[in-house]
């Protein structure tokens, strides 16, 4: 975690101090639950209540000596407790304990990703109900393609993020899970009740069987979902740029006041901060792999992947929860230019509309071959000596003979070919929190 890329309450969750007290959380859990059932006397569990404590700096001391850092953290916390540390940890391998906190930190973590998507996710509605009949040009393969609107280009980002929280739920829930079943996995010192009994203290799953560590294929999912949510973000971004290059010049990201673009450049406004978003994407996607490569442990465990973990969940959670929180204000503060949308629409002199024509003269019986013939003859003509596609239409006696003047308007109707709009805004929100998409309005 860098401070440039991380919100501080995000951060906090992967410091030492946020590692060690969630630790500490499950250690405290375990003797509770221990106390329960009579194997800790009342006295010792007050005694561990009120004393237990961890000093990260002690810890890292301690560890400088013995170089296991779960021993460093039990040494450490029974110079605060004292005599009744000996109940601290009873029963338990390292595994136990490391695998239960990080369960706890990607539960929280968990908690702050999630409201993020949530913030994308009503900012994306938000947006695209205000421009929902804002018109522009479609694009495919960079081209100008047919009709849409802004509305619904943001309406289908909108239902991608949807995804991406229903992902992310089910990827916290299979991730944040526990065990306190020893080294093996076999219960050899404890039974599977108290694992149960803690996991449930702690809102967390349990793992049903495990080796001595909870399978890596969950966290392997949970980073996964989170490549997918970055990837998300830098698609948003990418078409965002491409939009407010100055051929195309449809939107901009927010310029403040005594904002500067460029050092050498005075007139630049630049995309910078979505063609961040993008860069940060590349680095979470890596970590998808790497974690995808810690699946494979040497029988019970190896600790292969535990280096990797130190660096890959605190990154990961923090340049996402960074990257939606960065989206979100980029899409609040977006500045769209309608008129420029009409202008690019119109670039190619009705070019746009040439589909439209080519099933109404196939609706008058016309074979698909011919009918396309007659509509790309003009439209070649249009690319390439300019002019307008409807005139040239309109000059035609092979086609005025076989459509009427009102079927080629109504082929060249802007209105018609987003009359569905409202129909695909319903249906695409029907579900969706808070969702009251209204009827009416026309192009603009």
């Amino acid at each position: 975690m860098i401070d440039r890329y991380s919100r501080p309450e995000m951060k906090e969750i992967w410091t030492e101090e946020g590692r060690y007290q969630r630790w500490l959380e499950v250690e405290l859990a375990v003797c509770e639950v221990h106390a329960e059932r009579g194997l800790i006397p009342a006295d010792a569990l007050a005694e561990i209540r009120a004393k237990a404590a961890v000093d990260p700096a002690r810890v890292a001391e301690i560890e400088a000596e013995v170089r296991h850092d779960v021993i460093a953290f039990l040494t450490n916390v029974a110079e605060h407790v004292g005599p009744a540390s000996r109940f601290v940890h009873y029963g338990m391998t390292s595994s136990d304990v490391l695998d239960t906190a990080l369960a706890l930190q990607i539960r929280d973590a968990g908690r702050l990703l999630t409201a993020g998507v949530e913030r994308m996710c009503d900012v994306l509605r938000t947006r695209a109900l205000e421009f929902k009949h804002t018109a522009c040009i479609g694009r495919t393969h960079g081209v100008h393609a047919e009709p849409t609107t802004f509305g619904l280009k943001l309406l289908v980002f909108h239902a991608e993020m949807r995804r991406q929280a229903d992902r992310l739920a089910r990827a916290i829930e299979e991730a944040a899970v526990g065990k306190i079943s020893g080294a093996v996995g076999t219960f050899a010192h404890l039974p599977p009740e108290l694992e149960e009994a803690v996991c449930g203290r702690l809102a967390i799953g349990f793992e049903p069987v495990a080796t001595q560590v909870v399978q890596r294929d969950r966290h392997a999912a949970f980073v996964t979902t989170l490549a997918l949510i970055a990837s998300t973000l830098d698609k948003i971004a990418v078409e965002l740029r491409h939009l407010a290059r100055t051929e195309v010049r449809e939107v901009q990201e927010e310029f403040g006041k005594g904002q500067k673009g460029s050092s050498a450049m005075p007139h630049k406004r630049n995309p910078w901060r979505l063609e961040n978003v993008s860069g940060l994407a590349r680095v979470v996607r890596g970590y998808a792999s790497t974690a995808l490569e810690n699946q494979a442990l040497w029988h019970e465990r190896d600790i292969s992947n535990s280096s990797v973990e130190r660096m890959i969940f605190p990154d990961a959670c923090a340049t996402v929860d960074f990257m939606l929180h960065r989206m979100a204000g980029l899409i609040e503060t977006l500045v769209v230019f309608p008129d420029r949308m009409r202008e690019n629409l119109e670039l190619t002199r009705g070019l746009a509309f040439s589909g439209a024509l080519l099933l109404e003269l196939a609706e008058k019986g016309v074979s698909r071959e011919e009918a396309y013939t007659l509509v790309q003859r003009h439209a070649m003509e249009t690319w390439d000596r300019g002019g307008d596609y409807r005139d040239r239409i309109l000059a035609d006696p092979e086609i005025m003979a076989i459509l009427s003047k009102e079927e080629i308007d109504h082929a060249f109707s802007l209105e018609a070919s987003l009359r569905h709009v409202d129909a695909i805004f319903e249906r695409t929100l029907a579900g969706a929190p808070g969702a009251k998409p209204t009827r009416g309005g026309s192009p603009s």
